[in-house]
């Protein structure tokens, strides 16, 4: 009896995994529809950037104006930190937010009891989103989780923030690319090497990759950085 091979294969119109059986003794297939199954997250496609500073812009209108400040400030806080997805949710109220009620001008990201710890300065749209969440939720516990769940004080998981950040990229028409998690630090570094000059080093500096290659992989620019020096030099 012929053993069957199972394939995943990503299907765009569905936004989910097809798991495909092939019985490689018979013309046979079957095929089962998972949907857009988030805790495979290591099997979807690696998620990009958000390249275009017209629809980020749209993004954080849409998010100031008609969604929670939770999500508004997740937003602004991960496409202007450059934090990891996983240091973002750790934060909580009164890391961003002193004892009188204010923002604070800096962050402590501490990803163990060990280690020192490291300061990240928190720019002008941050401190805005920041003032924006206070006016709005007030700042109520501050060792409570700042991105909770909207049912429970839990923060939010990958999960959850996968789900958000593609809804919010669907809404204003970013609906063929793949976006997740990582798509808010990813974005931070692609602006910063596109519209604002900063080194390619600087980026890698900031994300703490071993050698530039993995920046620019990283990024989704290594195929670019080729096709524009093709363009460019024209003898």
């Amino acid at each position: 009896m012929a053993r069957p091979i199972l394939r995943l294969v990503w299907d765009s119109s569905s936004r989910g995994w097809v798991a495909v059986i092939h019985l490689t003794r018979c013309a046979a297939f079957t095929t089962l529809i998972l949907g857009n199954v988030a805790h495979m997250e290591h099997l979807k496609p690696h998620v990009e950037p958000i390249r275009d500073p017209e629809k980020l812009a749209a993004i954080k209108k849409l998010l100031r104006e008609e969604a929670p400040a939770r999500d508004y400030l997740l937003f602004v806080l991960g496409m202007n930190t450059a934090l990891r997805i996983g240091d973002l949710l750790s934060l909580r109220v009164g890391d961003v937010i002193d004892p009188r009620g204010r923002a604070r001008p800096t962050v402590l990201v501490q990803r163990s009891a060990s280690e020192k710890g490291t300061r990240v300065r928190l720019n002008a749209a941050a401190t805005e989103a920041l003032r924006h969440y206070i006016s709005q939720v007030g700042v109520g516990n501050r060792d409570a989780v700042l991105f909770c769940s909207r049912n429970s004080s839990q923060a939010l998981n990958r999960t959850q923030v996968w789900r958000l950040i593609n809804g919010w990229c669907h809404k204003v028409g970013l609906t063929d690319g793949h976006y997740g998690a990582h798509t808010l630090r990813k974005t931070w570094g692609y602006m910063a090497l596109r519209y604002h000059s900063i080194p390619l080093g600087v980026i890698q500096a900031t994300f703490h990759h071993s050698a530039p290659g993995i920046t620019r992989r990283y990024l989704g620019v290594a195929g670019e950085k080729i096709e524009n020096v093709e363009t460019l030099v024209n003898l």
